[in-house]
């Protein structure tokens, strides 16, 4: 992996959430920096050119703003490449990879409501003549994803307590541009109420009030893990007992190195694994360690679990929130 410059380092490690809901907010985070406004949009432009960056933007909790499921798929060897064009060529898949495993190729599938997503994955199923687990959300402990670059393995943010916001019929439309990307621009916001024809001082409250309600779940600069060296990418299921599955979850949440935790619903009889962690390292070494402390969590000591590194992405963009046109 290419050596990041200090300064893009630091631009990366300390925007990743909490971005300023301000007119200029370039020129804030050039404050910060030591930089002119236009020097940090340069820098931004230059990372995303390079695919070290995927936007800068927000990342929306599941199933608040439309609907979005994880699904897995067990392709033969030979079939792949074709199985995962049928996949990306769905809009509302916005992330996808293949995983050492049985059930290896594995996509999020993100929609403007349930019927949209069935039939998302319905039209995979009928074009591969395959099989595709629906591995619905039950709970997030944590979906942040937003972890520092430096320093080592460190526990991610706990979650905030949301604040209680009354739904708006134009927050579909903001979320999904969100989830899309701010213009690299001075005035992004303005630009953005301008596409949505609103005025940019009630739109800056209302992002504000939607990231206060946890609606929106972080916004900032979205990095590409992979490109940035942190190749070691572990997917790691766990069958606890149902009455541990919430201590095993948020223990989880909080340990070192766990980029995510969540439930998900089983299939019975086919892939009875229902709580999920991530892990992002830099090399499997240092995976395998995080998840050799996750088995040493008391609440996680002798359960079931597997693990399944990726070994290539597919596609990774913006959730779809609206209807594809």
């Amino acid at each position: 992996m290419e050596t990041l410059d200090p300064i893009d380092l630091r631009l990366l490690d300390d925007f990743q959430r909490d971005f300023p809901l301000v007119e200029r907010p370039f020129a804030v985070l050039g404050a910060a920096l030591g930089l002119a406004e236009g020097a940090v949009i340069d820098r931004l432009a230059r990372l995303h050119a390079a695919g070290k960056v995927a936007r800068v933007g927000a990342t929306v909790q599941p199933n608040t703003a439309g609907a979005s499921t994880l699904a897995a798929m067990a392709v033969p060897e030979a079939r792949v490449a074709e199985v995962a064009a049928i996949v990306g060529a769905e809009p509302g898949v916005n992330h996808s990879y293949l995983r050492e495993t049985d059930w290896n190729l594995w996509f999020v599938a993100t929609a403007a409501d349930t019927a949209e997503l069935a039939a998302a994955l319905d039209r995979i199923r009928t074009a591969s003549g395959l099989t595709v687990l629906d591995l619905w959300l039950v709970r997030a402990f944590n979906i942040d994803l937003g972890f520092r670059l430096t320093g080592g393995a460190q526990a991610m943010p706990a979650p905030r307590a949301p604040v209680a916001v009354t739904p708006d019929p134009g927050d579909r439309a903001l979320l999904h541009a969100l989830s899309q990307g701010l213009d690299l621009t001075p005035a992004p916001f303005a630009a953005l109420a301008a596409r949505l024809g609103r005025e940019e001082p009630a739109l800056r409250d209302r992002i504000g009030a939607l990231a206060a309600a946890g609606v929106i779940t972080r916004l900032g600069v979205i990095v590409r893990h992979r490109a940035l060296g942190f190749t070691a990418n572990a997917m790691v299921v766990w069958d606890p007992p149902a009455d541990r599955i919430e201590p095993a979850g948020r223990a989880l949440a909080a340990l070192p190195g766990v980029t995510l935790a969540y439930e998900r619903r089983p299939v019975p009889g086919v892939w009875p694994w229902r709580l999920y962690s991530m892990i992002h390292a830099r090399d499997r070494d240092a995976a395998l360690a995080v998840l050799a402390g996750a088995t040493r969590l008391p609440v996680l000591r002798g359960v079931p679990h597997r693990v399944l590194f990726s070994t290539r992405c597919f596609k990774q963009s913006g959730a779809q929130i609206e209807r594809a046109a």
